[in-house]
């Protein structure tokens, strides 16, 4: 039901922009959050959107990337920016109709396949 998109190769210091698109008519039901899985780590929260609009990031990317959602279209995007060769990783979206706690993977129902995003050095 989501499907991540825009990820790829970029220079340090480029910019990305994912998107993930819900084939769920309830769309803005959901809170809808980024994660992210570099090699041989466990996979990581990166930001939150909740249904308010109100989001949340992790210490590592904040003032880099922007979360953002159209509840038109039923999409999510993350906005990277300054990227760096650590934010390399496989990036997925994920919603939640109820995320009380944001880094913890087992508040969200419905997870994306991932995009693969490499920050060349």
């Amino acid at each position: 039901q989501l499907v991540e998109s825009g990820g790829g190769v970029v220079q340090a210091g480029g910019s990305l922009r994912l998107s993930c698109a819900a084939s769920e008519y309830t769309f803005s039901s959901y809170n809808m959050a980024w994660f992210r899985q570099a090699p041989g780590k466990a996979r990581e929260f990166v930001a939150l959107i909740r249904r308010s609009g109100a989001s949340t990031y992790a210490d590592s990317v904040k003032h880099r990337f922007s979360i953002s959602r159209d509840n038109t279209k039923a999409t999510a995007f993350l906005q990277m920016s300054t990227l760096k060769p650590e934010d390399t990783a496989v990036y997925y979206c994920a919603a939640g109709t109820i995320v009380k706690l944001p880094t913890q993977q087992d508040e969200y129902d419905y997870w994306g396949p991932g995009t693969q995003v490499t920050v060349s050095s």
